[in-house]
């Protein structure tokens, strides 16, 4: 038989879950919470920086108080630890992060680069055509006084604008500055809407006389073919855009010109094309320094367009815009201005002036009575001493 030794039993330790006080789960829901928000309003670059920051914010509280801190960080050691990982993690976040761009007005002389950026402003896009058209004010005309002047090369006419800054806008208003659009300037019987859209687009089908129904533009701005088709929801795709934009012409001399002369600029031909709706909209106001269109091969063509507008109707340009334009024309040097078709206005007809009367002479009384004019007063034409022998200032009495 073998002998059973005694043994003495040793009892392990028991293990311990950690206990999770009440703050420690409500700060862990808030941080779960915050963590889903960041990412889904910026994705991996906001959880990174959320995740980082709430690490940070408790590692430092931690490592200053000597507290766990509701994540039971157990020592400062831990907790320097822990703040170093979270600012790692802050700093990745920041450096995924999209970056914000925003679009700065580019300078125009960067030919070969992007299209400058206008800062954003009313545009002058006049509403659709009206069904009655309207007369100008007065017949179409030019300040210029002989439009031939202005058939130069682009740059030399460019030497002959003046050069000063932009007046102030006060006082500008579409219609009141410039006449209700479209009017009937040329006095064909048809609006200018509809006179520049046959004149641009082709394949053209009209209804009556006047107006377009549907064509095709070559966009002149972008080189894209757009098919125009009249409709409440199709029209403005196609908009006739003022070459100078009259917000830029009341800043740049309009304001001294006739309502005649304003209304001409405003439906002269030379300073309209058909272009595509959008691209005219981020045109605004801008003037060659702060937009050029998309389109690069058209630059040229259309900044000798701009100055024989100024040129025509005795505007100035500023000295970005003289710069813009000379660095364009620079590319083409032997781009050509045109020339409006509108004549210049009549010269006012010269007030008339009264001649003097001629010099009156009466020998004696028996002339001056001949001649219907007896008595002569003093100051009368004709009146002299030799027939006013008393002197009392009626002669012949």
């Amino acid at each position: 038989m073998f002998a059973v030794r005694g043994s003495t039993m040793t009892s392990r330790p028991t293990l311990r879950r950690p206990s999770l006080s009440i703050l420690t789960w409500v700060m862990l829901a808030a941080s779960v919470l915050l963590v889903v928000l960041g990412t889904a309003t910026s994705g991996l670059s906001g959880l990174l920086l959320m995740t980082g920051l709430i690490g940070a914010l408790t590692a430092l509280y931690a490592l200053v108080t000597g507290r766990k801190s509701w994540a039971t960080i157990p020592s400062r050691k831990f907790a320097a630890v822990a703040l170093a990982g979270s600012l790692v993690v802050t700093i990745i976040g920041a450096s995924v992060a999209p970056a914000t761009v925003e679009d700065a007005p580019a300078a125009a002389s960067d030919v070969s680069t992007s299209v400058p950026t206008p800062t954003p402003a009313p545009t002058d896009a006049a509403p659709l055509d009206p069904d009655t058209p309207s007369g100008a004010s007065a017949d179409p005309s030019v300040v210029v006084a002989d439009p031939s002047a202005t058939d130069l090369v682009a740059t030399a006419l460019l030497a002959t604008l003046a050069v000063k800054g932009r007046a102030a806008k006060t006082g500008y208003d579409r219609t009141e500055s410039f006449g209700s659009a479209w009017l009937d300037v040329d006095q064909n019987g048809c609006d200018t809407r509809n006179d520049i859209l046959a004149r641009d687009l082709t394949n053209i089908v009209k209804s009556g006389e006047c107006r377009v129904l549907t064509g095709t533009l070559q966009g002149p701005y972008t080189g894209k073919t757009i098919s125009f088709m009249r409709g409440e929801d199709t029209s403005s795709l196609v908009q006739i855009d003022h070459v100078v934009a009259l917000s830029n012409a009341w800043q740049t001399g309009a304001q001294q010109l006739t309502q005649a002369e304003r209304e001409s600029l405003a439906n002269d031909p030379l300073n309209l094309l058909a272009v595509d709706g959008p691209t005219n909209s981020s045109k605004g106001d801008g003037d060659s320094a702060t937009w050029l269109p998309p389109q690069k091969s058209y630059r040229c063509a259309y900044v000798a367009r701009q100055i024989s507008v100024k040129a025509s109707y005795g505007l100035w340009v500023t000295s970005s815009e003289q710069d813009s334009m000379t660095r364009i024309l620079a590319t083409c040097p032997e781009q050509r201005a045109a020339t409006s078709g509108f004549a210049p206005a009549e010269p006012a007809p010269a007030p008339p002036v009264e001649s003097a009367p001629a010099e009156v002479y009466y020998e004696n009384c028996t002339a001056a009575r001949a001649a219907g004019a007896a008595p002569v007063q003093a100051g009368d034409a004709g009146y002299g001493r030799h027939l006013d022998r008393d002197g009392d200032g009626t002669g012949c009495e």
